[in-house]
């Protein structure tokens, strides 16, 4: 949609938008004070006298102003990008704006979620229509006390004129603005009136995270705070059957031992102690079910990729008339493993249960939805939970299941401490919710040269890809296309992993394309722009991409990477990819020392409509590819009668700084709604660099992690 589109809405809707902006302007207004043009904010904000505008922002009466960010920060950088697009509607300078976390507000704020790259995609409009609906009431009522038509002024940094060259604060014209009706048409800005959006901004909490200031959950403190650390069954399949407690109580700062369910917590007065009472625990575990192991899952994968009873997604044409008509037919099966998440910052939250409230902080993507389970836990009503947001040390999925949410709460509850449950790294790594164990095969047939049937089968551990994913491309580029899926039901617990299904369906299938590229003579680039051609947008309703989109992507990448003009000793590969409502295609550069792959660069273009903050994007990118690298190839995870073999990083491997490579990121320029960036990045990366090194070897990857299974070209050794 265009940026500069007139919006309409009736005095309801506002104040629903403005529902975001708690709960009417008007009342918020009578508190704004000052905003002079020549005003400097002092260094300390903190002894500022802010006054509450509305539940997105805040003004001193030097006309410093706060916005709150009401989405959780996990690392995307939305804490700085949202307030972003308020202060541009605003028209406020930057460098007058701080920004301080919301806390989880269902009232004011929509969509308090950091998932499915989707914060930016959502909150686009309404954080606009909040900050230029301010503004134009305070034009209108500068305008009224001018005797002017509000039509002949303007704003500018906090400041509004008139055609007379007369000025007046925001802060001058407040408590007029407060008796003035809501306007129901507001003209939100063109792209190229932007002074904030488009522009660098550094990442607001920056100074705090450099200095190491109190900003994460596992910095959180209370007074009176013990720290619980949790033993939990040791083998997916286990409960417990009895435990003593004799030893960890002995250990010098260790206050309690509390059961629940089949968990035993060890409340301490630090870490340490904790830690140690809980290793200190004599543990006596039982067979609950089946204690799964990795040689079953990849029998029963197969059993499934191996039948005809699948669940169809998507079905396009008749594949079995293409297949039986071809020339050729290519199939592949690909394989990859469980992950943990390995986030920075290991799960962490304080829980402090009073008969008053429930008072939670700590970090998490899903606020809302998490403080609903823990008042479902503990029988309490939903409105006495307060949950307060501090900043993610990593997610990637991992943090939108409130697990440990529920521990600290349920710890809380029993013992009527305040409690902050602290994961160590093997805690972390050994309590489940992984990224699903998953096997593709894929099946093309080729008739006079051309792609004529698709055929992808997915099998995957306790459940499929979501229902868009059938419909990212090639949907709609090969007339016979079919699409199914069949699970395994494991007591292994699984969920979203950074870009869910897509994060190696990419691979697969883009590994697959310049497989078919081969077979059919054509560059690889060029094959997939001759498929999008077939794709006419619009006209199929259920595609999710834009064909136009991922050409003129794919086309950029390939310009911006030199495809197909490196030089003699550097390979290159090629993969484009949409999901998360985001297209991104990526050039990979390798070379070979000794016969092995080094990663040296990779190019990548990106339409995700508007850039809000091109720093911040393109961290976002970049992150998203050496992920995407690292773990394809490196991570591996697996099970031994229930058991994770991997507990920390002395066996679990993740890419090092001497292998990451460079990354150039180019934005396709447009003027759509942005889309996210926290994900798109990522699914594209193991399939180029999969191309690369068949380009470099002639070997066809198969299976993740790349490293089990690349071969050294020379010595003929697995690397």
């Amino acid at each position: 949609m265009k940026t500069n589109d007139k919006i309409t809405f009736s005095r309801r809707n506002f104040i629903r938008t403005s529902a975001l902006a708690s709960g009417g302007l008007l009342i918020g207004f009578n508190f704004f004070n000052s905003c002079k043009e020549a005003t400097v904010p002092p260094v300390d904000i903190s002894k500022l006298d802010f006054k509450d505008f509305n539940a997105f922002i805040k003004i001193a009466e030097n006309g410093y102003v706060t916005i709150f960010s009401p989405n959780p920060e996990i690392g995307q950088g939305v804490k700085t990008s949202m307030p972003m697009i308020i202060a541009e509607e605003l028209d406020v300078p930057w460098d007058h704006v701080s920004v301080e976390q919301g806390a989880l507000d269902t009232k004011n704020f929509q969509r308090q979620v950091a998932g499915g790259s989707q914060s930016i995609r959502f909150g686009w409009d309404a954080l606009r229509q909040t900050g230029a609906t301010a503004k134009q009431m305070l034009v209108n009522a500068a305008a009224a006390k001018w005797g002017v038509d509000a039509s002949t002024c303007t704003a500018f940094n906090g400041i509004i004129k008139n055609s007379n060259g007369e000025k007046l604060g925001y802060g001058d014209v407040v408590n007029e603005a407060a008796l003035l009706e809501v306007p129901e048409n507001v003209t939100l800005k063109s792209p190229k009136d932007y002074k904030i959006i488009g522009k660098d901004a550094i990442n607001v909490d920056i100074d705090k995270i450099i200095t190491g200031k109190p900003l994460f959950g596992s910095d959180y403190v209370a007074e009176g705070m013990l720290i619980a650390s949790v033993s939990r069954p040791p083998a997916f399949g286990q409960k417990l059957i009895s435990f003593d407690d004799t030893e960890a109580k002995s250990i010098n700062g260790v206050q309690r031992v509390v059961k629940f369910g089949d968990k035993v917590a060890v409340l301490a007065t630090n870490t340490w102690a904790s830690m140690k009472g809980k290793k200190a625990l004599d543990m006596n575990w039982s067979t609950s079910s089946n204690l799964e192991s990795s040689s079953q899952h990849n029998e029963e994968l197969d059993s499934i990729l191996n039948s005809n009873n699948l669940d169809v997604r998507r079905e396009d044409g008749n594949i079995n008339k293409a297949f039986a008509e071809a020339d050729q037919i290519i199939e592949r099966t690909y394989e990859s493993p469980f992950l943990p998440h390995n986030c920075m910052e290991p799960m962490n939250f304080y829980a402090n249960v009073t008969d008053d409230k429930v008072h939670l902080v700590g970090p998490i993507q899903t606020p809302a939805g998490t403080a609903h389970r823990v008042a479902n836990l503990i029988n309490r009503n939903p409105e006495e939970v307060h949950l307060e947001m501090t900043r993610m040390g990593g997610g990637f999925g991992r943090r939108l299941y409130g697990d440990f949410v529920l521990e600290a709460a349920e710890i809380s509850n029993i013992t009527k401490m305040p409690v902050k449950v602290v994961y160590s790294r093997e805690d972390d790594m050994g309590a489940g919710i992984y990224r699903p164990a998953i096997k593709y095969r894929i099946k093309a047939s080729i008739k006079n040269n051309q792609v004529t049937g698709y055929h992808l089968k997915e099998a995957a551990i306790n459940s499929n890809m979501y229902g868009l994913i059938p419909n990212f491309f090639p949907a709609g580029a090969i007339a016979n296309y079919k699409v199914e899926t069949g699970n395994f039901q494991s007591n292994i617990t699984t969920g979203a992993w950074r870009a869910p299904y897509t994060n190696f369906l990419a691979f697969a299938e883009q590994s697959f394309f310049d497989e078919i590229a081969d077979a059919v003579n054509k560059d690889p680039v060029q094959l997939r722009l001759d498929l999008l051609q077939n794709v006419k947008d619009g006209e199929d309703k259920s595609i999710e991409y834009s064909a136009k989109r991922m050409a003129d992507t794919i086309k950029l990448a390939a310009k911006k990477g030199n495809w197909g003009k490196s030089n003699v000793n550097t390979y290159q590969g090629f993969a484009a990819y949409y999901s998360h409502n985001t297209h991104v295609a990526e050039v990979v550069d390798i070379t070979l020392n000794n016969g092995r792959p080094i990663i040296e660069k990779v190019t990548v273009a990106v339409d995700c409509g508007i850039v809000i903050n091109p720093t911040g994007a393109k961290n976002q990118i970049e992150g998203g590819v050496i992920d995407g690298i690292g773990h394809a190839m490196y991570g591996d995870f697996s099970f031994k009668n229930g058991k994770p073999q991997d507990l920390n990083f002395g066996s679990y491997r993740l890419i090092s700084m001497k292998d990451t490579p460079i990354v150039e990121t180019h934005f396709v320029e447009n003027d759509l709604s942005p889309t996210g960036l926290g994900e798109p990045g990522l699914p594209p990366a193991g399939g180029a660099l999969a191309n690369a090194i068949k380009a470099a070897t002639g070997q066809i990857l198969l299976k993740q992690p790349f490293i089990k299974s690349i071969k050294n070209r020379k010595t003929d050794l697995t690397v």
